[in-house]
């Protein structure tokens, strides 16, 4: 493994593009991880430093993503703040418990999960941008966001997804203002495991700093493009990033 702090200098460049990619993912349909926590791997990054590193990449490119929702008007920082407070919370207990044990459970859970964020987004007819009346209420909802956000922290991948398919058949939001108070939460949750790893020293500051010019720059192109095409954009990549990241998360059971 390589030692993290002395990097080939081409990594940098190379990473950071790799975090434009992510970041325009993200900013629509989530799941980047499933290209950037492989990326980082392939680095030679330790495990625990590859956590830290995406996440506060990740958390630079979610805030201009949230900004740009916000903007357009899909979501209330006041209305969701309850919520962004939970997934924060959540997600500071997740990134603090990871450090601790290993995740193999949650690799053998989430994949079903996974299937069933993509099964349920091509079969449902409620997933348009019409909203609809909740099964839950804004409170009864902070239940979920912090359970989504301690998952975030613990181990992350499709944590967007769930996010987004629970506002959407939870609280009755249409798929693109669910989308937009998604990026809050997610940058609630970013933004507590960020902090939490840092202080563990899990960051590698240089390069978490040149990526997250990248995730940025991706975040900015994606956020247009979903705020501007909505669910007809949304909906296809949500299901494709679902079934990529069922995929590799089955095949990881296979190759170790």
């Amino acid at each position: 493994m390589a030692d993290p702090f002395t990097l080939p200098l081409w990594l940098y460049p190379a990473l950071t593009g790799t975090a434009a990619l992510t970041g325009m993912v993200d900013a629509i349909a989530g799941g980047g991880g499933l290209i950037m926590l492989p990326a980082l791997l392939y680095a030679g990054l330790p495990p625990h430093m590859v956590l830290g590193t995406n996440k506060v990449q990740s958390m630079c490119g979610t805030a201009m993503a949230t900004w740009r929702y916000w903007r357009a008007g899909l979501f209330s920082v006041r209305a969701g703040l309850p919520l962004a407070l939970a997934a924060l919370v959540g997600a500071a207990g997740g990134a603090l418990l990871v450090q601790r044990i290993d995740a193999a459970v949650l690799r053998l859970v989430v994949p079903l999960l996974l299937m069933a964020v993509a099964l349920y987004t091509v079969l449902s007819p409620r997933m348009g941008d019409e909203d609809v009346h909740p099964k839950l209420g804004a409170r009864g909802y902070v239940p979920v966001a912090g359970s989504i956000g301690f998952y975030d922290g613990f181990f992350g991948p499709g944590a967007g997804q769930f996010y987004s398919v629970s506002l959407v058949g939870l609280r009755g939001l249409g798929l693109t203002r669910a989308t937009g108070l998604t990026k809050l939460l997610n940058l609630s949750s970013n933004f507590a495991s960020g902090v939490v790893f840092a202080i563990g020293g899990q960051v590698l500051w240089l390069l978490a700093l040149c990526m997250a010019l990248g995730a940025v720059a991706g975040a900015t192109v994606g956020s247009h493009f979903a705020t501007r095409h909505g669910a007809r954009l949304i909906r296809p990549l949500l299901v494709t990033v679902s079934l990529a990241l069922t995929g590799k998360l089955v095949w990881s059971w296979f190759t170790g």
